[in-house]
């Protein structure tokens, strides 16, 4: 493997790349329920809950619903295709709970701390995420990972998402960063690679389900490989 050379900041995506967004979610959810009497097979709702939130997450970067139309839908219609009976009054306090609870797990990926070890001191490294504001710095605070993190670039903060070109031009103003010197780590195609891309910086794709690969990216089946490159 031909190491990438040039390369001073390195821009990853936090949920599902670094921060094990599906293993948290399930916990939290699994907690909530039990706090609200939630009589629900836990499994059963994630496996139904992760294409409908997967779903609303695309409809959201497109800015086709609000956050907060997104916040209970995901949960209205996992209830509704489950056949589980639960007043709206229910929803929106679950939907509360669920944030405000989400950030106190902190399961991260296999090789998440090893990685972020070894890359520190030879680069600088930033965060650019489409996550809640509200929540993604308790997420890296409570996974005791901040301390990696030069800058930390929300959505809400540029007021678009990725893959919208402009929160990567933030970026590299934010950082000083020129697109040459600069990389993406992600495991979105659409949001983190073909966004990166699209305004010249070099990427890495994070795919951890499959085996499929994309000729026009790098691609890594675990965070360990990254070292390969960088």
């Amino acid at each position: 493997m031909q190491k990438l050379l040039h390369i001073k900041h390195v821009f990853f995506d936090l949920d599902h790349t670094l921060w094990d967004f599906e293993t948290n979610s399930k916990k939290t959810y699994e907690y909530i329920f039990k706090q609200n009497n939630i009589l629900i097979n836990i499994d059963q709702f994630a496996k139904i809950y992760k294409p409908i939130n997967h779903t609303y997450w695309k409809l959201y970067r497109e800015e086709k619903v609000s956050q907060k139309e997104l916040k209970y839908a995901r949960l209205k219609d996992t209830f509704d295709a489950l056949e589980y009976s639960i007043a709206d009054e229910i929803i929106l306090k679950l939907a509360k709970e669920y944030l405000e609870n989400l950030p106190t797990y902190n399961t991260l990926f296999k090789g998440t701390i090893e990685l972020l070890e070894y890359l520190k001191p030879k680069y600088k490294l930033h965060i650019i995420t489409n996550g809640f504001h509200e929540i993604q710095s308790a997420k890296l605070e409570n996974s005791k990972i901040a301390h990696y993190f030069d800058e930390i670039i929300t959505s809400e903060s540029v007021f678009v998402k990725k893959p919208n070109p402009k929160i990567f031009f933030h970026a590299l103003k934010k950082t000083k960063a020129y697109t040459y010197e600069s990389i993406m780590i992600g495991d979105n195609l659409e949001a983190d690679i073909y966004g990166a891309k699209n305004v010249g910086i070099q990427t890495i794709f994070c795919n951890f389900t499959t085996n499929k690969k994309d000729k026009r990216t790098i691609t890594v089946h675990d965070l360990n490989q990254i070292k390969q490159y960088l």
